[in-house]
């Protein structure tokens, strides 16, 4: 198998309240040695539930907890991380969510891109974050 799909899901059921109809994943794993992570939000992994609507920080580091976790999952961990893409809804969240990110990237040294949309999929959402790691050879 040259991919392999990691907590596959369907959008009808992540989005009730959208008419989608979308077989997605949270991760991939790519020829087993690259780790391509959805955006991932401040959400319950298992039940789809938003969290710490309202807080900007705390839901940049459930975030980080996420992408920690489908990393591990993946066979890989947050020191194999290559790259992130950061989307805040608010220039004014900068700090909070960088500093929030900053504890779980302390001398990993990923490249980072950061930008400002005017929304994302969900209006409790303040922040995503897209995520590539490798897996390290055995």
């Amino acid at each position: 198998m040259i991919h392999k799909r990691l907590r596959k899901f369907n959008t009808r059921d992540t989005y009730p309240e959208q008419s989608l109809d979308n077989d997605l994943c949270q991760a991939v794993v790519a020829r087993g040695s690259m780790v391509f992570l959805r955006g991932q939000v401040s959400q319950d992994l298992n039940t789809s539930v938003s969290l710490h609507a309202g807080d900007p920080g705390k839901q940049a580091e459930k975030t980080m907890e996420n992408i920690k976790l489908l990393l591990e999952e993946a066979g890989s961990s947050l020191e194999h991380l290559c790259r992130i893409v950061v989307y805040i809804t608010d220039i004014r969240y900068r700090d909070l969510v960088y500093c929030s990110i900053g504890k779980y990237l302390k001398n990993v040294y990923p490249v980072s891109t950061g930008i400002v949309v005017p929304a994302l999929a969900r209006p409790e959402w303040l922040v995503e974050i897209e995520a590539t790691a490798v897996i390290p050879d055995q």
